[in-house]
């Protein structure tokens, strides 16, 4: 029997996704939207879109920024910030890069804590397995993190060699300059998140028949 992902077989599901399809109708119908999905910044807007719609959806989330990284970049002239010259383009597009993966590593560490068990509760003994198993997964997830972290840093370094400064991405701006400084450390941020799921891995193991 055929098995399928539980966001196209649930119904609560499938009625936001109908509900989310209305609005990407709604808006192919202006002149900005006129065009099929092609370039990084129209995934990235669809991001956007879908992740104040559905913040619950990491997995489609993910998915729309995957494939923002993986286009081509769409003229300069409808970038997401005025583009003047070569090396203000240049720039912009290692911002963009850096920006991308940072929500990506973001989204793994939501989706890994939705199977985190922030607390090994003595009353959850009777299912200690399937708790450790939870864990696993959200192990995983979190572990995924710190390849997209790492180019993020990459990117970053390429941006910070640019004495421009892109002001209709000021966020942008400030995520490189916190990556360059060590402001923002995202590899400290989860291997915190590691060290504390270990933790309570631990307490679980350590349960027995006694326990509850």
């Amino acid at each position: 029997m055929a098995h399928y992902p539980t966001f196209l077989t649930d119904k609560k599901s499938v009625k936001k996704r109908f509900l989310f399809l209305i609005i990407l109708i709604t808006l192919s119908a202006s002149s900005s939207w006129a065009y099929k999905v092609l370039y990084a910044e129209q995934f990235y807007r669809l991001f956007h879109l879908h992740f104040y719609q559905y913040p619950e959806d990491t997995n489609e989330n993910l998915w729309y920024l995957e494939q923002a990284l993986s286009s081509d970049f769409c003229n300069p002239l409808n970038a997401l910030a005025r583009i003047d010259n070569e090396q203000e383009w240049e720039k912009y597009r290692y911002l963009f890069y850096m920006h991308v993966n940072i929500k990506i590593l973001e989204q793994y560490r939501i989706l890994g804590s939705k199977f985190d068990k922030r607390t090994a509760y003595f009353y959850n003994a009777p299912w200690k397995e399937e708790n450790l198993k939870s864990l696993q997964v959200a192990e995983v997830q979190y572990k995924k993190a710190f390849y997209y972290w790492e180019e993020a840093k990459k990117w970053a370094a390429k941006a910070s060699r640019f004495r421009i400064y892109l002001e209709e991405i000021q966020n942008w701006e400030d995520e490189s300059y916190r990556i360059m400084t060590g402001e923002l450390d995202y590899r400290r941020i989860i291997s915190k998140d590691l060290a504390r799921l270990e933790k309570v891995r631990q307490d679980f193991e350590n349960m027995n028949e006694g326990t509850y």
